[in-house]
Formats: C-alpha cells, structure tokens, sequence
C-alpha cells in the first residue's frame, strides 16, 4: 500500500535496516562515552536525511534518571519552524495495543473470554464470500489470525482515501459498521488460525466488541481505563474530530509517490473515522513511553492477561526476530535484547514505540510524514547502544 495508513509499516515493521542507515547511526566511541545517546542522535538525524520532514524521540527509563528527548527537522515546511518535543501527532496502528488492552481489561473482569465467537457479539455481521463470525475468535481478531480481509486493501478505498482524491474526502466520517462491510465484500485471506494476517477489519471489530459488552464507546472506555488511570493528557481519541490539538506539527504525505519529485500535502486535518479502533488515536512521545511501561510493568492488565497479550505467533519467515501477540508484537534486537511495542501508520504521520521486557525502558519517535524513515534504526540505537 503505498501511503501506510493504519497497516503494519512496510517500511518500518517487516523491512531490516539497510547498511547505509546503520551506517548513518555510527559514531566515534568517544563521543558515544560523553553522550550516550550519541548513537540515538546520529539516528534521527539521519531520518531527516533520508527525507523525512522532522522527528521527535524520546527515551525514559525507571531509577530516576531523567527521560532523554531530541528533535530534528521541521514540522512546517512552509514557515521552517522546528519540531517541537511535546508535539502531538496520529499515531496509526498504536491505537491497536490501547484497544487490545480495554478487551483484555474486559476478560479480566469476566465480562467476556477471548474464546468466545465474534458473531456472539456481532451477530450477522462478519458473514460473507466466505467469511464466517461463528468460526472467528476475540483472540484471532486481536492476533490477526482470523482471516478476515483488510477493508484498507479495497480497491475503490484506496482509490478514494490514500490518492489527491482524498483532499475532497479528508472531513468525512465513515462508520466502522460500514468499513467492515467493504471487507465482507471480499473471500477472506485464509481460513481462521492458519496464519497470520494483517488486518485492520480485526480491530474495527474489536472497538464494536467493546461497545457492545460495555455499552459505551470504544473512545469512552480507552479514556476511562487508560488515559485517565496513567494521566495521558495529550493523548485522545478523537473519533471524528478532524484538528490536530496543540501543540503540534503539521503532518504530510506525498500520497505514494516518489518524495524526491513529489508534492508533499500538508494533511493535518482529516476525519480518524477511517481508522477507529485500528488506528484513530493521537497522542505524544511522553504519553507513550508512560503507557508502554505501564502497559509492560503490570499497571493495567493482570498477569495472566498481560501472558496472553505477549503469547505470539510468528509474522514473517523473513523475520524471525518479529512475533505478534494481542495487539502488541516482540522484536528481538541485534544485542540481544527483546522488546514490545507496535509501530503505525496514517496519512502524514509515522510513528515507532518500543519498551523492555520488563518495562524498566520505553522509546517513542514520530516523524510528519508518511513517505520515509526507517525507524528501527533508532529503537536498534538507543536498546543497543554499543
């Protein structure tokens, strides 16, 4: 998919990084000694080289020691302002790891099991070409083991929402009931718990799961449950609010084409609703190192949930070093070092977060645009530093 809009990243989750990038990232071992974040700098830096509009980064760890920021680049490219550290910005496919998080929240309390079917709670509506709710589990759905087709895949969708066509669509709001249906519109990718699939169908589902357990809105119970709880007060979920909060940058998308000739669109304002529970949130730096290391220290889910949330199925044959768990995947560093986190993507805006096993260190980046960047140079940085 050309624009990486709520998928996981092509980029960034599913590609290693290329020699020069690594190479961008190496810095004289005195330096590395004064600053230990020298490496981490380096990396960002080189994001902005390779096209990048501007980044922030953050890095925070437990023992006192004071959280480490940096920014590079611009985030407006008309006026040259600089980005700023407590920017707020989309943050894609995050939002799955916060709704992945209110359903396992949910079976904690008895109030529904990840083995149930989805058409216990959606009746009729995963049915179609093939696709069978009856056949389909919570589980699969927040594993994306269940097959079911992405409505970002759709042809007609990415005609009408990831090419210039959607400058004359941004402000229109688009149920996920009618998101889904596009999928229904297709046969599934394979049958339920064969293999692993990403699908961002999955999480509408969720988010409609949560709202029919709770009767309340999936926004609702993400602010009730975690960003109240941990004082994420520059995180939100939107639903249809177009505007960007401040502060922060603007955000741009070359809509696929090649950045180096390309025009590049400021795409701040657009309608999350083609994203929902899959990929609608905002949210900052500092937010999200907070709720990752809650999220991973045991602050918001049971340990018997939190092991469910991190027993993985493997993503790539390619990638040995990446699983998936329940929305929330490890990634296994050069160094050793395993890590959790998610990455995401939506119109002009990346975004990259990572913690420990155990929490005790946590790593967000941004970058205003869609186009550029591999990320995993900078978590491969700032985990590994030598």
């Amino acid at each position: 998919m050309p624009v990486r809009t709520h998928r996981a990243p092509r980029t960034v989750l599913l590609a290693t990084a290329t020699a020069a990038a690594l190479a961008a990232t190496v810095v004289p071992a005195t330096a590395q000694a004064h600053d230990p974040h020298a490496r981490t700098r380096a990396a960002v830096d080189a994001l902005v080289r390779d096209g990048a509009p501007g980044v922030v980064a953050r890095s925070e760890g437990r023992g006192g020691s004071r959280p480490w920021t940096d920014t590079a680049g611009v985030g407006d490219l008309t006026t040259g302002r600089e980005r700023g550290p407590r920017d707020r910005f989309r943050i894609g496919s995050l939002t799955k790891t916060f709704t992945a998080t209110v359903v396992l929240q949910l079976e904690a309390e008895g109030r529904l099991s990840l083995d149930d079917r989805v058409e216990k709670w959606l009746p009729g509506l995963v049915r179609g070409n093939g696709h069978d709710g009856s056949r389909i589990t919570l589980r699969q759905l927040l594993q994306h083991t269940s097959g079911i087709h992405d409505y970002t895949s759709d042809p007609k969708f990415i005609s009408e929402r990831m090419t210039v066509a959607f400058l004359d669509r941004r402000y229109e709001s688009l149920p996920a009931r009618d998101l889904v249906k596009i999928a229904m519109n297709h046969a599934p990718d394979f049958d339920p718990g064969t293999k692993w699939g990403y699908s961002n169908t999955n999480y509408l589902l969720a988010g409609l799961v949560i709202e029919k357990v709770t009767r309340h809105s999936y926004e609702s119970e993400i602010d009730r449950r975690i960003l109240r709880p941990l004082a994420l007060r520059a995180t939100s979920v939107p639903h249809d609010e177009s505007r960007l909060p401040h502060p922060s940058s603007r955000a741009y998308t070359t809509f696929g084409a090649d950045p180096a000739t390309a025009k590049k669109y400021d795409i701040t304002e657009l309608n999350p609703t083609l994203a929902g529970a899959a990929g609608g949130m905002i949210s900052s730096t500092a937010d999200l190192t907070r709720f990752y290391r809650a999220l991973l220290t045991g602050k918001l889910l049971p340990k018997r949930q939190l092991a469910e949330m991190k027993t993985t199925v493997p993503m790539s044959d390619q990638r040995p070093d990446l699983a998936y768990g329940l929305g929330i995947y490890q990634e296994k560093q050069s160094c050793g070092k395993v890590m959790w986190g998610h990455t995401g993507g939506i119109h002009g805006s990346t975004t990259h977060a990572m913690a420990s096993e155990d929490g005790g260190k946590a790593v967000a980046l941004n970058l205003n645009g869609d186009w550029s960047g591999d990320t995993d140079t900078v978590m491969e940085a700032e985990f590994c530093p030598k």
